[in-house]
């Protein structure tokens, strides 16, 4: 267990649903709750990336007080269900759950990943991605983007759909000129473990120019697991990891950093849970 901040902070993007190891074995989500208390990660965003997974974001939003919900249809989920002729009924049935509790805070993760998808995807993506911008704007939710390879393309589309009140960049992954264009855009940038990551450099230069009130941190668990645990299954409870190292690249206190984390997230998810 790493130290304890000294104010707590919120995970923006978690996968309290997904095995958290090759054996498939479960940190369950009780358990993964406490642990990242005790360190002062109290709340946390979490995301369900298709249909099952929506349906279980919002029981578990339900269930834990310090849980908010984000359902979406991943970008590589598009794809496959347009190909059987499911994507019109998956994108219906995301709206049903989006409207069935207050807890459901955000649309997402939603975006474009050409890393996984190819060419043949991408129109399928590009109608996913404009349906769930139209929803968060529809429903006054937070959309939550998650792009991989897709800089370019993801602007395009925002600037053609129009961007919602409030906006997420999942797992920030590119430069200075990026992270400054979607700022521009009202966009808050989530910063995950690979910003401590020796081969990262890049990131935190686009952390360093990223203004204080757009910083979001969080560990798409059990993904991205910050530097000194790399190569094991992350959670919630390693973000102080994550946290002080990004309080290094911004040249300010943890405290500091904590306190406009916890704000910035109220913010981006339309106020305090």
């Amino acid at each position: 267990m790493p130290d304890p901040l000294p104010m707590s902070v919120v995970d923006a993007h978690c996968h309290l649903d997904i095995a958290d190891g090759e054996d498939g074995n479960w940190l369950a989500a009780a358990e993964a709750i406490k642990l990242a208390s005790s360190v002062g990660v109290t709340r946390i965003v979490q995301v369900g990336c298709d249909l099952p997974g929506a349906v279980w974001a919002v029981e578990a939003a339900e269930q834990y007080p310090n849980l908010i919900a984000g359902i979406a249809l991943h970008p590589n989920e598009a794809p496959k269900l347009a190909a059987v002729g499911e994507l019109d009924d998956a994108l219906a049935e995301i709206e049903r759950l989006a409207s069935s509790s207050p807890k459901v805070r955000v649309i997402g993760e939603t975006g474009l990943d050409y890393f996984r998808t190819g060419e043949d995807g991408r129109a399928a993506q590009h109608e996913s991605f404009a349906a769930h911008i139209e929803l968060a704007k529809r429903l006054d939710k937070t959309l939550m983007i998650h792009d991989r390879d897709a800089h370019d393309d993801i602007l395009k589309i925002l600037d053609r759909e129009g961007v919602p009140d409030r906006l997420v960049m999942h797992c920030f992954s590119g430069d200075t000129e990026f992270a400054r264009e979607c700022v521009n855009r009202g966009a808050f940038l989530s910063f995950a473990g690979v910003v401590t990551f020796k081969n990262a450099q890049s990131l935190r230069d686009a952390l360093a120019v990223t203004p204080l009130d757009r910083v979001l941190v969080e560990t798409d668990a059990p993904y991205l697991t910050p530097s000194p645990h790399r190569g094991q299954p992350n959670a919630s409870y390693l973000i102080p990891h994550t946290v002080r190292k990004m309080a290094g690249v911004l040249n300010i206190s943890v405290a500091e950093l904590c306190q406009a984390l916890s704000d910035n997230a109220d913010r981006a998810f339309g106020g305090s849970w």
